[in-house]
């Protein structure tokens, strides 16, 4: 009996998903339990499983496109089974779409949108001639799937070099993955190339810029609307301070010394002393929900990981009992799946505090959004070699200044301040790490 296949929710706070790749293709066949599709959640890409055997009769949704929880997205029946009444069903359930206004472009048929990719020249009003042969179209135009534009992008691979083999020529898929696979010529890559700075045209007239239009991922969205949740519903408020960092420093550098393996770094010394720290400030590890303030018993830290679609904070649970050495190779770990998608919702959900690191894009200072429901983040600026004014002589010293973002329904200026300070003394004196309390 054919059955519907229906956008799963992978994640407590999924509201919609987006099919990143399908496992099948139509005609497959199907056993129960089998990894069917990948799809993208607002923070991973997680494999939805076949709730029945049978066949891939059709495909609803296409990869890049997306559906909210519970819309039909595939149809599973026996090769030979009618299933026009579930494609019915299906079109109905699926919302409808807005009409955007949108420059005049050819129809066309691929699964996917196109993306005109910019020119000077108008676009053509009518079809062009589909192509047969793999090139691209009469007119010069080129037509990228959504998802071949992003993987082109993510692999450096030159559009203007592959040749579409979708309808109309469009490219897709498949053809940036054979342009990855292809060997590049001797010494490609390994020069930078002269810009090629456009030039207007004597006499041109030029209209609007074209443009291209690509779908939000899911992990945007959500940060989209968790950022509208965030700023303007709590009130922040923001304490800056500037930390000596030679000791801290010098002490990462003896542990590295006696445990090559351990590869410990600042980011993972600034969590260690962050989360001794909301020990001993209870009211900076809590949280507002709304009628109550909640204390946390253990200091959860996340640590803010830039992927290729935003941000993810992989959570270090019970960081205040914890070595250096685990804190490292915890975060090690969870960054590098973070980074490919395949973090579980318990290991990205339910910090404490959180932490964000732009140092080593050399920022000297900024000041982060607080991560709903925690009541503070930290900012950590690059840390850098500045003349410091000590006893009335100048000496040279490693500084780094730090920001914490606030929520002033939890925690009270004095409170952020006192919080500070004990960070501060830590990282200036990390012996006080071994001391006990």
């Amino acid at each position: 009996m054919a059955t519907q296949v229906v956008m799963p929710k992978l994640s407590p706070t999924m509201e919609e998903g987006q099919v990143a790749r399908w496992l099948k293709k139509e005609g497959d066949k199907v056993s129960m339990g089998e990894p069917l599709a990948e799809i993208d959640t607002d923070k991973a890409t997680m494999e939805m499983q076949a709730l029945s055997a049978g066949v891939l009769r059709k495909v609803l949704i296409h990869e890049g496109e997306s559906a909210p929880l519970g819309q039909p997205i595939a149809i599973i029946g026996e090769p030979d089974e009618d299933i026009s009444e579930l494609l019915k069903t299906a079109t109905a359930a699926a919302p409808a779409k807005e009409a955007v206004a949108t420059p005049a472009k050819p129809p066309e048929s691929d699964k996917a949108p196109a993306i005109e990719k910019p020119t000077a020249e108008p676009a053509p009003t009518s079809k062009p001639e589909p192509s047969t042969d793999g090139r691209r179209p009469a007119g010069g135009r080129m037509l990228v799937s959504p998802i071949a534009a992003r993987m082109a992008a993510e692999a450096g691979v030159d559009l203007n070099s592959v040749q579409g083999s979708g309808p109309a020529g469009r490219i897709i898929k498949r053809d940036v993955e054979e342009a990855m696979k292809a060997p590049k010529p001797a010494g490609t890559g390994a020069k930078l190339r002269p810009l090629a700075m456009p030039r207007a045209q004597p006499g041109a007239v030029y209209g609007p810029s074209a443009y291209r239009d690509e779908p939000m991922s899911e992990m945007r969205r959500t940060i989209a609307r968790r950022l509208v949740t965030s700023l303007g519903p709590i009130p922040h408020f923001f304490l800056t301070t500037e930390i000596e960092m030679d000791r801290a420093a010098d002490m990462r550098q003896q542990i590295n010394t006696l445990y090559p393996d351990a590869k410990v770094s600042i980011n993972d010394v600034i969590i260690k002393v962050a989360a001794v720290a909301l020990i001993q400030h209870p009211q900076v590890n809590a949280s507002f929900q709304d009628k109550t303030v909640r204390y946390y018993e253990h200091a959860d830290i996340g640590v803010a990981v830039a992927t290729e679609n935003g941000l993810i904070t992989p959570v270090i649970r019970a960081a205040d009992v914890k070595s250096l050495i685990d804190i490292a190779s915890e975060v090690r770990e969870l960054a590098s799946r973070a980074r490919e998608r395949k973090l579980k919702p318990e290991e990205y959900m339910g910090a404490t505090f959180s932490i964000s690191n732009l140092g080593m894009f050399g920022i000297d200072e900024f000041t982060a959004v607080i991560n709903p429901p925690e009541a503070a983040i930290l900012a950590i600026g690059a840390m850098v070699e500045k003349p410091v004014a000590r006893n009335g002589e100048i000496e040279i010293h490693k500084t780094m200044r730090v920001t914490m973002s606030c929520d002033h329904r939890v925690v009270d200026g004095a409170v952020g301040a006192q919080f500070l300070q004990t960070f501060k003394q830590i990282l200036e004196n990390p012996l006080y790490l071994f001391l006990g309390s």
